[in-house]
């Protein structure tokens, strides 16, 4: 199962998100710098409607959502990559998880230290960015002196990663990270050796306050968390090509406790129509690459996870690796498709119940059958 690390400075709400994340009370959340020293792990299911819906069509019994892993690690300061608090440990740490989601404070609160006696986000990612920077530079800097003796003897996988390096040093030394480098596909499959903090897929998760939540919800741009978290959203999508969502810790951690319906009503009382938790699932589990695919029928509905790119033999060997060995063929039909028609049968009248076969590309929302032979 891939994992994300919930990463940032200190308080800035990590362990409240990953409790809220996880639905538990298991990272304990304090007013003080390192409250988390070893990381908490939690398996999240990822929201999605058309699970229920796929469901009630085939009267299941029970339904299996998709799920990933996340990770709550300590937070980090500046001087991180040269042991400064826990450094060491979250460098360790964030190796280990497939995808990161950084936590950036977007709310004002004199109750709530910062670590550095003030809010800025923008500083904040910059610490925390320059930090896994420096340590790729120093592990890649220390690689590409060792490999100078190989590559003098003429080693063909040293020139080729020498080369490599002599490209990726420099681009980390402007601050940019080790992922908006551009590569060719056979540099990005020799990078994957280096084990790079900055190569990870990173989403930034705006933390702001329940009356900022709701104020956001309603269109003001004229508040505190709001210019925090346009900043926030130009800066990432500019320097680091990738993207931000909105929550609320805050308010997460009050849903915790509360049934779907409970959620649901204390959420509309807000102004906001969906937990924040839910959409940021939802977009790691993309971010880290993966779809989903169903199987339906009444004793099961179930979300299966597979890589983006993936074709319908590997699709098939999620559920079982003889369905991919002695894989035949796939009945499918989109989701989409599906809940128009109404029914199988009527798809199939229509013709939109398709026969793929083993070059066929599984989409996201795809419902399938598979026929195998072992």
């Amino acid at each position: 199962m891939l994992s994300a690390g919930i990463v940032g400075l200190p308080n800035v709400g990590k362990s409240t998100l990953f409790n809220a994340v996880t639905r538990t009370r298991n990272a304990q959340a304090a007013n003080y710098p390192f409250c988390t020293i070893e990381p908490n792990q939690g398996v999240v299911t990822v929201p999605d409607p058309r699970l229920e819906t796929l469901a009630k069509m085939s009267k299941s019994v029970r339904k299996v959502p998709a799920a990933i892993e996340f990770v709550d690690i300590a937070g980090l300061v500046a001087g991180a990559s040269q042991g400064e608090g826990l450094g060491n440990q979250f460098l360790s740490h964030i190796r280990e998880v497939d995808a990161i989601v950084q936590v950036v404070r977007c709310f004002e609160s004199g109750d709530i230290h910062h670590v550095s006696g003030s809010v800025d986000a923008i500083r904040d990612i910059e610490v925390v960015n320059t930090e896994l920077i420096l340590a790729d530079l120093a592990s890649l800097q220390k690689r590409f002196d060792r490999l100078q003796k190989q590559v003098r003897t003429g080693d063909k996988q040293a020139k080729a990663e020498s080369a490599l390096l002599a490209t990726l040093i420099p681009h980390l030394n402007s601050g940019k990270p080790a992922i908006t480098l551009e590569v060719s596909p056979e540099e990005k499959l020799l990078m994957r050796s280096f084990f790079l903090l900055t190569v990870k897929p990173t989403i930034f998760a705006c933390n702001v306050s329940e009356s900022d939540l709701g104020a956001l919800s309603a269109g003001e741009t004229d508040t505190a968390a709001a210019r925090h978290v346009a900043a926030v959203s130009s800066y990432v999508h500019t320097h680091l090509a990738t993207e931000a969502v909105v929550i609320s810790a805050e308010i997460e951690s009050e849903l915790v406790d509360l049934s779907p319906a409970e959620a649901a009503e204390y959420l509309s009382g807000l102004g906001v129509s969906e937990s924040g938790v839910g959409k940021l699932i939802r977009a790691v589990f993309h971010l880290l690459g993966l779809r989903t695919y169903f199987t339906t029928g009444e004793k099961e509905t179930r979300a299966w996870t597979i890589h983006s790119g993936d074709k319908a033999p590997a699709a098939a060997g999620v559920i079982h690796s003889d369905f991919e060995r002695g894989f035949i063929a796939a009945e499918t039909i989109h989701f989409d498709d599906l809940v128009q028609l109404g029914s199988f049968a009527k798809s199939r009248e229509a013709g939109k119940l398709r026969i793929e076969g083993k070059e066929y590309l599984v989409k996201d929302g795809d419902v399938m059958e598979f026929r195998f032979n072992v």
